[in-house]
């Protein structure tokens, strides 16, 4: 029994020092740390920006697929489309959109993590990318939209070939036949 007692205190002691230096555990980021990051990072105003880049290339995109499939559009109706997509940006809350990404930056990033990131945006470099980004964002926007266009006029065609292949079809339900007569 002793023995046993000897073993289990000795193995406790070998363990010991190996635990001791295995790295804590880093703390999970909090609420704060993140507003902290996002306030260096100027979030809310890249966020501002990008939505209204957003809206801007959409609208764009909106214009040229009604003049691709000649729909009839006057400049009253452009005025209203345009008014709907302005009242839909003004009613986009930049708070509620960060206040939504808080819980999700403190899953991916710890304590240790959001102070790094911190200290990389709070200097030179970090601040370059900063005011680098919208322009870097909205040119890729741009650069990318031939691409995109393309890919949409090919699924537009598809679709419309997958409308008039259905229409061509010969009906397929069966005519009802009147149910017989009870004699």
């Amino acid at each position: 029994m002793k023995r046993c007692i000897a073993t289990f205190v000795f193995g406790l002691l070998l363990l010991a020092p190996a635990s001791a230096q295995s790295p804590p555990i880093d703390a999970q980021s909090s609420r704060e740390d993140v507003i902290r990051l996002f306030d260096v990072m100027q979030i809310r105003p890249q966020m501002e920006l990008v939505m209204r880049q957003m809206f801007q290339q959409m609208r764009a995109m909106s214009r040229e697929e009604m003049k691709d499939r000649k729909v009839q559009v006057g400049p009253e109706d452009m005025a209203k489309a345009d008014a709907v997509a302005d009242k839909i940006m003004k009613e986009v809350s930049i708070s509620d959109i960060i206040d939504d990404m808080v819980p999700v930056y403190q899953k991916h990033l710890s304590k240790t993590d959001v102070d790094e990131m911190i200290k990389f945006y709070s200097t030179p470099t970090g601040q370059k990318i900063l005011r680098e980004m919208p322009a870097m964002t909205a040119e890729g926007m741009q650069a990318m939209q031939p691409r995109l266009r393309k890919q949409m006029d090919q699924i537009s065609r598809e679709i419309d070939q997958m409308i008039k292949d259905e229409k061509a079809k010969p009906s397929t339900t069966p005519h009802a036949s009147p149910a017989p007569k009870k004699s």
